[in-house]
């Protein structure tokens, strides 16, 4: 699969420290590796918190069982 930068539709706020800004694949793949989910799968607010846990996205979303 190729991995092209997503450049300016990157939609998180880590930055200047995170080298993978821009590039989905490589991303998904170092948050995958941690049982985390992408800065992207927030809201903006959840996003800004820096907590990727699932249990994270699962309160930032609303998602109940």
């Amino acid at each position: 699969m190729a991995c092209t930068r997503t450049g300016d539709d990157c939609r998180c706020t880590y930055t200047p420290a995170c080298t993978r800004k821009g590039n989905c694949c490589q991303c998904v793949a170092f948050h995958r590796d941690r049982l985390e989910a992408t800065g992207c799968m927030f809201t903006p607010a959840g996003e800004k918190s820096y907590d990727r846990s699932l249990a994270n996205l699962i309160r930032d979303r609303g998602i109940t069982s």
